[in-house]
């Protein structure tokens, strides 16, 4: 079930995107004058087509699903001498640089206008989402003696984080994109928060701590933040359970196991998951008064990214929720800080590009179809709005991969436009040839890089 989930949210998303991208250049090569033949879902050979409108555009369904084009009359792809003039007038390579240029943006531009929107729609209807404050790991791991950063700089738990490098922070994900977006810049954070009695406080991340970052992951969980979690009370227990046989009870308050603190429910969990077979000491508190429960966790597999492995479990539910607020805004400033999402996504994803190349960022962080598959499948079984935000954020990268500088994509051609705008000359036929090939075989290599990551994240 869950692979047909997987599969049916990547072919929305994928689809969606593409039919969006596809429609920009359509939409603005109609209203250029520019005569279209062809608009095609996918590559390759054609499996499905229907002729509609007065110049019957061919509106097609190819056989390879990732991608698709608009096909215009265009000289470089034969001999228009049988042509009325009145076709020849919409022919693409006969209109205006300006026009030309039109036609080929419109493509990335669809692109962000979709995001747009659908952060619009989110911001507008409000998205519940854990709150900022932070839960604080003392040391770097659970087996490290090393401080955290997030500790060491005096952050704590059960702190609110309200400002990042004073921008407004209310939710976790904007305490998390303001710490990606320092980690890029090799800036220091300054973290302002709240702490429960006692006020206001700020704190300092240093830059060269961020700086240090791998940027590949959870760059705040490696800082030693996470999303601060309810104390760990028992939900509910199975009956004949190992917890069950064992004492514990609902609304039991976890203190310890085997004279280990619990921090939350999540340690209480990794705990247990690690004692498979073994007795352990459960210290709880129960109408004011504390016991101690002895119970031993069966032994069940478990499927996790590294393969199947064997976990503790003593059939208890433990609280793990955390904060959520829900903050919905007005259409207009929905529309503002939809906008601004797009431009501060856009320009990390440029920072990030500019990094791999330089070698400051792993090409690690390339992926390709089946990683986003797999996070298309996860969005969607999160919800709506999880969903939705991810098309959002992929369209946005489909968008700026489609402005690179890059022959056979909308970049390279925009290049060669605004080469045209600068000489008054077009790009010679030859050259434009050999940058062609030079361009398809960059894109190959990085289709290959991106399938060998995503092959190497699922072994």
């Amino acid at each position: 079930m869950n692979f047909l989930q997987t599969a049916l949210a990547f072919a929305v998303c994928l689809g969606s995107l593409i039919i969006f991208h596809e429609l920009g250049h359509y939409l603005v090569a109609r209203w250029c004058g520019v005569k279209v033949l062809r608009f095609s879902v996918g590559m390759g050979k054609v499996v499905w087509s229907r002729r509609f409108g007065r110049d019957q555009t061919e509106w097609a369904v190819s056989a390879l699903p990732l991608g698709g084009y608009v096909k215009m009359l265009d000289a470089r792809e034969g001999d228009l001498g049988d042509l009325p003039a009145e076709d020849l007038k919409r022919e693409f390579t006969r209109q205006n640089v300006w026009k030309r240029i039109a036609i080929v943006a419109a493509g990335p531009l669809a692109n962000f206008l979709l995001a747009i929107l659908l952060y619009a729609g989110l911001y507008l209807h409000g998205v519940e989402e854990p709150t900022s404050k932070i839960n604080v790991r003392a040391t770097e791991t659970a087996t490290a003696a090393a401080p955290s950063a997030a500790w060491s700089a005096g952050l704590r738990s059960g702190d609110v984080v309200t400002a990042v490098n004073e921008q407004p922070v209310a939710v976790w994900s904007e305490l998390r994109w303001n710490l990606m977006q320092a980690a890029i810049d090799k800036t220091e954070a300054r973290i302002a928060v709240e702490r429960a009695g006692q006020g206001r406080f700020s704190f300092v991340l240093p830059a060269a701590v961020l700086a240090a970052q791998d940027l590949d992951g959870d760059v705040p969980g490696k800082l030693g933040l996470g999303v601060a979690r309810p104390a760990p009370v028992v939900v509910e227990v199975i009956a004949a359970s190992p917890a069950a046989r064992g004492g514990l009870q609902k609304g039991d308050l976890l203190l310890s196991v085997d004279g280990a603190p619990v921090a939350d429910g999540i340690a209480f969990i990794e705990t247990i998951g690690n004692a498979a077979g073994k007795t352990v000491r459960v210290a709880v508190r129960r109408a004011g008064q504390q016991l101690v429960l002895a119970m031993v966790p069966r032994a069940e597999q478990a499927k996790t990214g590294k393969g199947t492995v064997t976990v503790g479990k003593i059939g208890a539910y433990i609280a793990l929720q955390p904060d959520m607020i829900t903050v919905p805004s007005s259409p207009l400033a929905a529309v503002g800080k939809a906008v601004a999402r797009v431009w501060d996504t856009s320009v990390m994803s440029v920072k990030m590009i500019g990094k791999m190349i330089t070698g400051e960022v792993s090409l690690k962080n390339v992926t390709g179809p089946i990683t986003i598959a797999d996070y298309a499948g996860q969005t969607a079984r999160m919800g709506a709005a999880s969903y939705l935000s991810f098309i959002a954020f992929i369209s946005i990268s489909l968008g700026v991969m489609n402005l690179l500088p890059i022959p056979v994509l909308d970049g390279g051609h925009l290049l060669y436009y605004s080469l045209e705008v600068l000489t008054g000359r077009s790009v010679p036929e030859r050259f434009g040839e050999i940058a062609q090939r030079l361009g398809i075989g960059l894109l190959l290599t990085l289709m290959l890089l991106a399938v060998f990551n995503d092959v190497a994240r699922l072994l």
